[in-house]
């Protein structure tokens, strides 16, 4: 029951979570781009070499896992209540 009053806090705070997640992003940026906190003299690819590159790659990642959720959903997989009652 927690956990639905949780995501009802949150809904009604869309906006603010929305920043906050940008801010996190920022900071996560920011962290990786300190030389003596993150170790990139072994990365494997040229892209690594970038600031926040995995940051921003994760938060992309999970961005189009959603929509791409959500569209295959509405695609085809959800259905009407009543699909079985035809």
């Amino acid at each position: 029951m927690k956990l639905v009053q949780l995501i009802e806090f949150l809904r009604q705070r869309l906006k603010t979570v929305i920043w906050i997640s940008y801010a996190l992003l920022a900071v996560l940026v920011v962290i990786d781009a300190l030389p003596f906190l993150v170790d990139k003299e072994h990365a494997h690819t040229s892209a690594e070499h970038l600031p926040g590159f995995w940051s921003v790659f994760g938060f992309i990642a999970c961005t189009l896992i959603i929509f791409l959720s959500k569209w295959f959903g509405h695609a085809g997989i959800m259905q009407r209540e009543d699909y079985y009652d035809e």
